[in-house]
């Protein structure tokens, strides 16, 4: 039964997601039972596509990614794949109507990530879109469960949740983006000369992007709402470390929260979020 092999491939992407992210899992699992699917699904997807720009060194990359680029669009259309991260990844976009433009976008950033190169304020903002904000979309999407006003309304939020997210990703990986990867995200900054006051200065541009996520999730049905919490108080947590972390420590390091530590924010999450204190 096809509904056997939807299940399959749904636990494939819950596998991926737990594997690769403990943070991003301990979140999902504290959304609804009813969202924790597709968002593991949305998860998937996103996770092949960024293994394949950042890891797969070796292999030809650019062909990789144009497979799985159409393949990606051949399982919308027909509604199955055999690919199982495809499968349920196109299940989730056919359920909740993601548009197309969110997954045009993403995949356009990931072939940015194909190439070696330094950003200015307009690539920085065009990926920054494509990688991270419209990722948010698409959970948004699952999150408001068809409701379209639900969507407009929040949809600035998400977006500014999910870019606060991935400026950390990138101070937090600012040494092996740089060494690594031959990548510097943030926009007119020499990395030869990362000191405090650059530093200060990508923090405070985030802490704003924070500020507008948060106010967003207090906005989230309730189904949504603490999964999404936790995952922003992870973020939150990281983002007071690196603050707190000379800049050629971040530039030379990459900085991590332990899992007692996670399990500690769960806790008093947990409390506050009963106690309606968020």
């Amino acid at each position: 039964m096809k509904a056997l092999f939807d299940n399959v491939c749904q636990e494939m992407s819950e596998l991926t997601t737990k594997r690769y992210s403990t943070s991003f899992s301990l979140g999902i699992s504290f959304l609804h039972k009813d969202l924790q699917k597709p968002i593991y699904s949305i998860y998937g997807f996103v996770r092949f596509a960024d293994e394949i720009v950042d890891t797969f060194h070796g292999y030809d990359k650019e062909k990789l990614l144009a497979d799985f680029k159409v393949q990606t669009y051949e399982a919308i259309a027909a509604g199955i794949s055999l690919n199982p991260i495809l499968n349920s990844f196109q299940w989730v976009v056919n359920k909740y109507n993601i548009p197309m433009e969110l997954i045009d976008t993403f995949l356009d950033s990931m072939e940015m990530d194909l190439q070696k190169q330094t950003y200015d304020q307009g690539k920085y903002e065009t990926y920054i879109l494509g990688s991270a904000e419209v990722v948010g979309l698409m959970c948004l999407k699952v999150f408001v469960e068809g409701d379209q006003q639900s969507y407009d309304d929040l949809k600035p939020y998400a977006m500014k949740l999910g870019a606060a997210f991935q400026k950390i990703n990138f101070l937090r990986d600012l040494k092996a983006d740089y060494q690594e990867l031959g990548r510097t995200y943030f926009p007119g900054i020499n990395l030869s000369e990362f000191n405090s006051a650059i530093k200060k200065e990508i923090e405070a541009d985030i802490a704003l992007d924070f500020q507008k996520g948060y106010e967003g999730i207090l906005l989230l049905p309730r189904k949504a709402r603490f999964g999404v919490y936790m995952a922003y108080k992870y973020y939150f947590k990281l983002f007071n470390k690196i603050k707190q972390t000379p800049a050629e420590n971040v530039l030379n390091e990459r900085i991590r929260i332990p899992n007692y530590r996670k399990m500690r924010i769960l806790l008093t999450s947990y409390v506050r979020h009963n106690l309606n204190l968020l």
